[in-house]
């Protein structure tokens, strides 16, 4: 995941994107609330690239889970 990096002298070591001040956080809350990606690439600068290697990296958290059924 080159696209972010994490220091912990940027934005007190949250995962951003390489070479910006944007967190993985802030772009999946655009992503939630509705914004485009053209959105988001105009208003922030972005590449779709930047946009979709945060959710590759959010996603990567998710394939390492176990899911264990509730029974009711």
């Amino acid at each position: 995941m080159a696209d972010i990096v994490i220091d912990e002298n940027v934005r007190h070591g949250k995962p951003v994107i390489k070479g910006t001040r944007i967190t993985v956080d802030e772009v999946l809350g655009m992503l939630e609330a509705g914004m485009a990606y053209e959105e988001i690439e105009r208003e922030y600068k972005l590449k779709r690239s930047q946009i979709l290697a945060v959710i590759r990296y959010a996603a990567s958290f998710v394939l390492g889970e176990e899911v264990h059924k509730i029974h009711a």
